[in-house]
């Protein structure tokens, strides 16, 4: 976990920055805590020790913790062998990148979460307020991101490239990552100049937030300020019904990395900021 110290700064891109969408804008000030954040996305390796405890569950041995597990959709292990031992975890749902946070909390005694929108991009830009950590110059790219010009169309380990200035690696492309937020094209309106710590969460399943860009991505979706969002497509292959709280079948480019905040919340708000189920027939 690498140390992120708070502060206010410029969320979203200007109209002139080369590859901007409507979405990103208006650009505004926001204020966000004090927090740590994953030197890189989080592995195969890590998240398979979850996936293990969840399923010793399922067959009724108690833990610290109790995820919400059934026979059919629990976090059971892929169907399909994937790079593991150092690469990134894929193809799991929102919900899925939180329950792995509530265990982890149960785990280890210390409080984890998703990162909210506001705190990804302020962790990814690492003080720059150019398209990308590194500046405006997307020649230098390959120097800090796997993505579809030279990713040979699949994930690679991480920490491979150069971190930003915060000394996390993999903030552009390789997978793009999963944070609090649902989606709306509107969002930076509705927020206006001065938030503090800001997050939008509501009940639809979708559509909700990805940032960084991935392998399959162009320089654009890469920017820091670019703004993705997860579609009901990703499950169309699914066969399940209803379909996996867990995996999107078709969603290979998506991960994500956790934040501990340095306040932690009281006991009793823990949940607050864990994705709750919801089904999708």
């Amino acid at each position: 976990m690498v140390p992120v110290n708070g502060g206010r700064f410029t969320l979203g891109s200007p109209k002139n920055e080369k590859g901007r969408n409507k979405d990103e804008g208006p650009v505004h000030d926001v204020l966000v805590d004090d927090f740590w954040m994953a030197e890189i996305e989080v592995t195969w390796d890590l998240y398979e020790l979850f996936l293990n405890r969840t399923s010793d569950q399922a067959k009724g041995e108690k833990g610290n913790i109790q995820i919400d597990i059934d026979g059919v959709s629990g976090a059971t292990q892929p169907y399909v062998n994937y790079n593991k031992n150092g690469y990134p975890t894929i193809n799991i749902t929102q919900y899925a990148a939180s329950q792995f946070c509530k265990w982890l909390t149960a785990k280890t005694g210390n409080y984890y979460r998703l990162p909210t929108e506001a705190e990804w991009e302020y962790a990814c830009r690492g003080g720059s307020q150019k398209a990308y950590s590194f500046g405006n110059k997307s020649k230098n790219i390959t120097k800090y991101a796997w993505y579809n010009k030279n990713s040979d169309g699949k994930t690679h380990k991480g920490g491979q490239k150069l971190p930003n200035a915060h000394g996390l690696y993999d903030m552009h492309g390789n997978v793009a990552e999963w944070v609090l937020d649902s989606y709306s094209p509107e969002t930076y309106i509705v927020w206006g100049k001065g938030a503090n710590n800001p997050v939008k969460k509501n009940q639809a399943l979708y559509p909700r937030v990805v940032r960084g860009g991935s392998y399959k991505d162009d320089l654009n979706k890469l920017r820091s300020a670019s703004r993705g969002y997860s579609t009901h497509r990703w499950k169309q292959r699914d066969p399940q019904v209803p379909k996996s709280l867990w995996w999107h079948v078709d969603a290979t480019h998506i991960g994500f990395r956790v934040v501990r905040p340095r306040i932690e919340p009281k006991k009793e708000d823990l949940n607050k900021m864990w994705v709750r189920p919801k089904k999708e027939y």
